[in-house]
């Protein structure tokens, strides 16, 4: 660029030391050769816009939405830390000031180490308290791959599939009829696979869908063994360091064997904090439990009634 402006600016100073009267020469040549001895300093730092790369926003902060999965990946060779609490519930017949708001109680926890084999694959494994209703003492892994990254001019949106497991060992009742009965090893362990199809809306607004089909292998009277849930979540970046998010599984099933009377649907709004390295969530949920296999189908919580808890998670690479 420093030489196209030369290239530009002597002809012009020929022009003008031919005009102009000899006295003003002097003056001329000495502001020109200024100019010229200058300017690479100061010209020699600018790029033309056309030079400098379009860097594509990331449509979610982190590998978590609220309670599941976003689209995004860790990088390559890349850990990442997650330490997540559930409390208790904020009001209702559980909560109020008598407890705390629900302080008092910890619903759930999650302690989990991921890792990114890839820029576009990434595992985890990870292990829960469990909410006691109806696991306790839970173990989670999962595949994540993203098959599609949104880019301008090229795709529209971005595809991850992401494949999980839970399993507990907690001890077996003694009553044929609860779920945590356990008459076989297999019938502890839940799976879900979805599909989380996402796109961001320049760099403040992002939106997600997520269809998810969930499998246990062993489940009550009132209950079905698979089932089909549609996740929505948006988030919206408001400064620099913080966005909002919202996320809302809905779940599909047959009426007659499990019943919307007790079973509800996940909703989660959240500020998520976003720092070099760290990533802290402060959440409002309805659902007690962590991880796909427990917050879709055992979320029975009625936010209208006050029974939303306080959550939060911490997350750090390195």
């Amino acid at each position: 660029m420093t030489l196209t402006l030369y290239l530009k600016v002597i002809p012009i100073v020929f022009f003008l030391f031919l005009i102009l009267p000899k006295k003003m020469n002097f003056s001329l040549s000495f502001f020109t050769f200024l100019f010229l001895a200058v300017s690479p300093l100061f010209i020699a730092q600018i790029k033309d816009e056309s030079e400098i790369p379009f860097e594509e926003p990331k449509t979610f902060s982190s590998s978590r939405i609220i309670n599941g999965h976003s689209n995004e990946t860790l990088s390559k060779g890349t850990y990442e830390m997650r330490i997540e609490h559930r409390f208790g519930d904020f009001s209702g017949p559980n909560g109020g000031y008598q407890n705390m708001f629900g302080f008092d109680y910890l619903s759930d926890m999650r302690i989990a180490i991921e890792y990114g084999v890839s820029d576009k694959f990434m595992l985890g494994l990870g292990r829960s308290k469990g909410t006691g209703a109806p696991y306790r003492s839970l173990l989670d892994g999962f595949l994540k791959y993203k098959v599609l990254e949104q880019k301008k001019g090229n795709m529209p949106l971005s595809m991850t599939v992401i494949s999980g497991s839970s399993f507990t060992y907690m001890k077996s009742s003694t009553l044929e009829s609860d779920v945590s009965f356990f008459p076989k090893a297999s019938h502890r362990l839940a799976y879900f696979t979805q599909l989380n199809l996402a796109k961001h809306f320049g760099e403040r607004f992002s939106l997600a869908l997520v269809p998810t089909l969930l499998h246990r292998n062993y489940v009550t009277q009132n209950d079905q063994n698979t089932l089909f849930a549609l996740g929505s979540a948006f988030r919206l970046k408001i400064s620099s360091r913080f966005a909002i998010l919202a996320e809302y599984y809905h779940v599909f099933h047959n009426e007659q064997f499990r019943p919307s009377s007790f079973y509800k649907n996940s909703l989660g709004i959240a500020l998520e904090w976003f720092t070099f390295g760290h990533n802290f969530t402060l959440n409002f949920t309805n659902s007690g439990g962590l991880g796909e296999t427990q917050f879709i189908p055992y979320t029975t919580e009625n936010w209208l009634k006050g029974q939303f808890r306080f959550g939060f998670c911490v997350a750090r690479k390195f």
